[in-house]
């Protein structure tokens, strides 16, 4: 055995000790987005130092995280040293510097979840002009494995939506429009204010402002480019949170 510093060390002792290094990249889909947050802030919180999470966050994907309350979490899944960074599009150049490293093989997987018709079509299609599309493309011409969870891939999903004002309960009151710290209470919810703070909610005395449901039926179109992205290489689809966690897992060990 290699003799170091009077210390023995074997190959496999110093692959065990390596840090596993995760890329994840959100878009702005509102399906599977909490269930995504709760996998990796699951795999922060089991694995601690010895996983490494950078997030990869779409302009779109900015403001949906916000508006599902779910920003502050961010920060807790990637601490912000090196390599554990949370990447805004918004505050990226065009040319997307960051997703270079990629290229030099710096990240053991890039996890895409929750992605939507719009970036899998891209994927599809060759198209990088995104942080997103930039980061999968320079990940499959780097090898890093990457996955894809996409949000519409056939019949129809129900998905969850932000809080909003039921108009028939309101009775404009006004105590919503007061609690609220971003003046995000108009006609409706301005979501581009909007934190998802829930504070409107509490406010309410007449259970106006909910957050529900809705039921999206798949478009054909979405169907089969989810079809393509599944025969395209080195990008494997996972259909559900359920393999997500599985993959996830599957690199960790």
């Amino acid at each position: 055995m290699p003799q170091l510093g009077g210390s023995e060390i074997t190959t496999e002792h110093a692959e065990k000790e390596e840090k596993v290094r995760i890329a994840w990249g959100v878009t702005g889909a509102g399906h599977y987005l909490k269930e995504s947050f709760d996998l990796f802030l699951g795999l922060k919180n089991d694995c601690g130092d010895r996983v490494s999470i950078t997030s990869f966050v779409s302009r779109a994907a900015e403001e949906v995280i916000r508006v599902y309350g779910l920003f502050r979490l961010l920060e807790v899944i990637s601490t912000g040293a090196y390599m554990q960074e949370v990447i805004l599009e918004s505050e990226q150049g065009w040319s997307y510097p960051k997703t270079g490293r990629f290229s030099r093989g710096n990240y053991n997987a890039l996890f895409v979840s929750p992605a939507t018709s719009n970036t899998v079509a891209k994927i599809v299609y060759g198209i990088a002009d995104s942080l997103i599309t930039n980061a999968v493309a320079h990940g499959v011409k780097g090898g890093v494995s990457v996955f894809v969870v996409p949000v519409d891939i056939e019949g129809s999903v129900q998905s969850a939506v932000p809080y909003f004002i039921d108009r028939e309960l309101c009775v404009e009151c006004e105590k919503c429009r007061q609690a609220c710290p971003n003046e995000a209470i108009e006609e409706q919810i301005n979501y581009l204010k909007c934190q998802g703070c829930g504070l409107c909610k509490d406010a309410c005395d007449y259970g106006a402002i909910q957050r529900g449901h809705v039921n999206l039926v798949i478009r054909d179109i979405d169907r089969q480019n989810v079809q393509k992205l599944r025969r395209l290489e080195r990008i494997t689809v996972l259909d559900n949170p359920t393999q997500l966690r599985e993959a996830l897992w599957a690199i960790v060990r």
